[in-house]
């Protein structure tokens, strides 16, 4: 035997306290179902009422906001009152300040100073005899055999 449930559709209306539920869950950074949840609210219900009641997003909005100046008021006063870790969270997060990665070498190279040095090897190349390699004590004659070296003292 099937037995009827009695079905009552819920009528959500963007009451006062309703409003202040949503404010406080999006102070406390809660976003989408958990907001929607925590103010009492399923998701399609506070979908619904979002899409009816502007105030609703307002409340969300305004949560958010204040929350987010109450922090920065924290990480300000303490950053003045000489947290140099703070300071710098605060650069890199809200100036969007980076600090440098490169080491900068101050060296010049020249070009027309390197082809110099080049061409003066290649000169000084050409003043070297072949003849004295193949001809050193070692050797007799170009296919001759390997002798010991005489000591002249």
């Amino acid at each position: 035997m099937f037995m009827s449930l009695p079905y009552e559709p819920r009528r959500i209306q963007a009451t006062e306290a309703r409003l202040e539920r949503i404010y406080a869950a999006a102070k406390r950074g809660l976003k989408g179902e958990s907001l929607a949840i925590s103010a009492g609210m399923l998701p399609a219900e506070f979908n619904q009422i979002s899409q009816l009641d502007p105030l609703v997003n307002l409340a969300a909005q305004k949560g958010r906001a204040d929350a987010e100046q109450e922090l920065s008021d924290v990480l300000h006063t303490a950053a003045l009152a000489g947290d140099a870790k703070m300071a710098l969270e605060i650069l890199k997060h809200q100036h969007g300040w980076v600090a440098k990665q490169q080491i900068e070498v101050n060296q010049v190279i020249s070009i027309t100073a390197a082809l110099q040095e080049a061409e003066q090897r290649v000169i000084n190349m050409g003043e070297i005899n072949a003849d004295d390699d193949l001809f050193s004590d070692g050797r007799t004659s170009l296919n001759g055999e390997a002798v010991d070296a005489v000591h002249k003292e």
